[in-house]
């Protein structure tokens, strides 16, 4: 599995994980809750995922150095030259 996927699946499980625990156990409204989902995935993923985010780091990096080709870039260049 690519490891963007891995880490977005988790990262979207943990948010889910946590919205739905305070959905259903507090009084809370639901657009606060969902602002605490989204801190507390962020520091739990911060702290316990870190493999998995240096895994994307380093697939991102691998993927910059390749120089893989954009279709688009090349496109908007070869207008330019033409203007």
């Amino acid at each position: 599995m690519r490891p963007w996927i891995k880490y977005t699946l988790i990262r979207i499980a943990l948010f889910a994980a946590v919205l739905a625990i305070l959905m259903l156990f507090t009084p809370a409204p639901s657009w606060l809750a969902a602002i605490i989902a989204a801190v507390v995935g962020l520091c739990v993923s911060y702290i316990f995922f870190r493999p998995q985010r240096d895994d994307l780091a380093k697939s991102i990096a691998v993927r910059r150095e390749r120089g893989e080709i954009n279709a688009d870039e090349d496109e908007d260049d070869a207008l330019d030259r033409n203007v």
